[in-house]
């Protein structure tokens, strides 16, 4: 949203962290699909599976969690904080200037 609206979309700052949560939210729902995937195969073992299912997700969940809580702290804080490959690209594209 703060890429649309002005003066937000002219600050390289906020360009790159709403690029970067863009593209981390692309990123996660991408995974959430594979992980849709993983619990089908999962579910076809009767037991195990759907506690392997409980654990996978508690882990990814507590793990998206933690994140989110991380970046929405250095942003605040005035930090470019950069993911490994999101943020390289997040921060090339917030280089560009309507």
């Amino acid at each position: 949203m703060f890429l649309f609206v002005e003066p937000f979309n002219k600050s390289r700052f906020v360009r790159f962290h709403s690029l970067q949560s863009l593209l981390l939210a692309l990123a996660l729902g991408l995974l959430g699909i594979a992980l849709k995937i993983v619990f089908a195969v999962l579910s076809l073992v009767p037991i195990v599976g759907r506690l392997m299912m409980m654990l996978l997700l508690s882990v990814v969940t507590v793990g998206c969690f933690i994140l989110w809580i991380v970046l929405l702290i250095k942003a605040l804080q005035g930090q470019a904080f950069k993911l490994p490959v999101i943020g390289d690209w997040a921060e090339r594209q917030a280089e560009y200037v309507d």
